[in-house]
């Protein structure tokens, strides 16, 4: 999810510095793009790689790396929020505004929160491919902003443990409220997603 968001935002930094998007025609674009130089980022969630994009002129240069490392708490913190709450334009306009120093357009944040969205349902979503023998459920209370209303909501989640030892956030569903009826269907979607192979439940 970290490496999505760096990629979509060097995207739309590299889009600022040309005036235009990839193969838009506009009178006001300032260069053309050539290519992607290879750059690896080693952050608290492991090493990253990113594609950077290179214009014909080599004008282009991003702060990106240089400024990741004093926003990276605050980054981090701002994709788990998503992950809960849903991804908010305004958290991505801060959060990029922290990291390069500029405004992006409406459009370019939309971009990339079109981006980190998918992204993160692709992953709440995604095939257990490995059995789990145990798993530990917890739930976890959120201020949660909706229909112009701040609530709080119950944020049910399932950590497995595989053979290996290996620790996985295998789901994380946001409910009104912590319930028979949630809990049972929480643990229901995780089965249809492939949990299986489980001894014991931790709660």
């Amino acid at each position: 999810l970290v490496q999505t968001y760096l990629q979509e935002y060097l995207e739309q930094e590299m889009a600022c510095h040309l005036g235009a998007l990839p193969y838009e025609r506009t009178q006001h674009r300032r260069g053309h793009r050539n290519g992607y130089k290879p750059r690896q980022l080693n952050t608290r969630v492991g090493k990253l790689f990113l594609s950077v994009p290179q214009t014909r002129d080599g004008s282009f240069s991003t702060e990106l790396f240089e400024r990741y490392q004093r926003s990276e708490k605050a980054l981090l913190s701002c994709l788990q929020e998503m992950v809960i709450q849903g991804v908010a334009t305004r958290r991505v306009a801060k959060i990029t505004e922290s990291l390069c120093g500029l405004d992006f357009s409406k459009s370019q944040v939309s971009a990339i929160c079109k981006k980190l969205d998918t992204e993160i349902q692709a992953w709440l979503n995604r095939p257990l491919e490995q059995p789990y023998p145990y798993v530990f459920v917890d739930a976890r209370y959120e201020k949660i902003r909706r229909d112009h209303k701040v609530e709080s909501h119950g944020a049910l989640i399932a950590l497995g443990v595989n053979d290996q030892g290996k620790r996985d956030i295998l789901g994380v569903e946001v409910c009104n409220t912590e319930n028979d009826t949630n809990w049972s269907d929480f643990f229901h979607s995780l089965i249809q997603r492939g949990l299986r192979g489980v001894r014991l439940v931790i709660s």
